[in-house]
């Protein structure tokens, strides 16, 4: 016992009555108890099991495996210890204890834990996402092979473990599988079989450091690669589509010869503005137009930006040589053009559009005269 005494083991030996008569160093360190408190007192208050004080009394009569249990630490901590039993024997051959040999699991069974959730991790990675998961040793022989994008490819988990990479591709294909040997994680896309796919080589190192094995996970891109040009299509319609609604809401009307109409109607921000500008002027220069009349009776409000762009515009179309004038100006937007100072009195402006193709039908009129 002297010997046991010192042992890195837990060492707790205990009598016909189940009292505590021996606790070693290790036990104490373990189980967080110090010796003085643990002898003369019961087992199962010290270790307790589910059975409570069964356990520890049915090992008098007979021997048993290990057995792993969790133990509360006097700290609140919680140790896992396995425990080996065997029974003490008189000299007449009767049980006269049970000694209990324990050692510490608890990093163990924590491991052992964490490996079955990553298994877990991993199962639902390659049961629910469409790609190949993948392991190869260092020579480039596949050890792993899953996922659930086998099926569209006519292939069935584990088909390929035991073959080499090398043999199986050509070498432009490996290219990935070899930089990762050497010890660089790579991700790179690249065509197989006819069809685009995504990979990540991630090198695996062992004990010493070396490159032992290399773990990839493969993604077909052939699904989103037509998705991702549909979205194309689709944007490419909308921006048609703008574009027609854009030309609709400001449509440049020659109402009259050498008059060009442009009614602005709802939202108008800097952006359509500046649209607008570009299309008039053009129009103006196109028709040779002697007037183009701005009507905003459609507008409810204009930004700050916005309002210095009509007069811009207004100033712009004075240089090609016609005449701007802004017609249906809202008491909301005067008060913005008012609050920002800008200055109209070199600009006609008209209650209407009815005002405004009057005057320009009088000026042009009265000019031939």
């Amino acid at each position: 016992m002297h010997t046991l005494a010192r042992s890195p083991l837990a060492v707790v030996e205990y009598g016909l009555d189940l009292a505590i008569t021996g606790w070693n160093e290790s036990a104490a360190r373990q189980l967080g108890i110090s010796r003085e408190d643990a002898i003369g007192r019961p087992i199962a208050d010290l270790l307790p099991t589910p059975e409570d004080e069964g356990l520890w009394r049915r090992l008098l009569d007979e021997d048993s495996g290990e057995r792993r249990l969790r133990h509360a630490r006097s700290d609140g901590g919680q140790v896992a210890c396995a425990w080996a039993h065997h029974r003490v024997l008189d000299p007449r051959g009767e049980a006269a204890g049970v000694l209990c040999i324990g050692r510490d699991v608890t990093a163990e069974i924590e491991a052992s834990r964490r490996q079955a959730e990553q298994q877990a991790i991993l199962r639902a990675v390659v049961d629910n996402l469409d790609v190949v998961v993948w392991a190869s040793d260092g020579r480039g022989v596949f050890t792993y092979y899953d996922g659930k994008a086998l099926a569209s490819a006519g292939m069935k988990p584990g088909q390929l473990v035991g073959l080499n990479n090398f043999d199986l591709y050509k070498e432009h294909e490996t290219v990935g599988l070899r930089t990762a040997l050497r010890g660089e994680p790579i991700h790179n896309v690249m065509e197989a079989n006819g069809k685009p796919i995504e990979n990540w080589f991630v090198p695996v190192r062992g004990e010493g450091g070396e490159v032992d094995g290399v773990v990839g996970i493969t993604l077909d891109l052939t699904e989103s690669r037509r998705a991702e040009q549909e979205l194309r299509e689709r944007l490419s319609l909308i921006e048609r589509q703008q574009q027609v609604i854009r030309q609709l809401s400001t449509p440049i009307l020659q109402v009259w010869s050498g008059v060009l109409a442009l009614p602005m109607i709802g939202v108008v921000d800097s952006a359509r503005t500046a649209e607008v500008m570009d299309s008039l002027l053009q129009a103006v220069v196109r028709t040779q137009a002697r007037f183009a009349l701005l009507d905003l009776t459609g507008v409810e409000a204009v930004d700050t930006k916005t309002a210095s762009y009509l007069v811009e515009l207004v100033r712009a179309i004075r240089l090609l040589g016609a005449e701007g004038i802004i017609t249906g100006i809202r008491p909301s937007v005067a008060q913005t053009v008012v609050s920002l100072g800008l200055d109209l009195s070199e600009i006609t402006t008209l209650s209407d559009l009815q005002a405004g193709l009057r005057h320009c039908i009088g000026r042009t009129l009265g000019g031939r005269t």
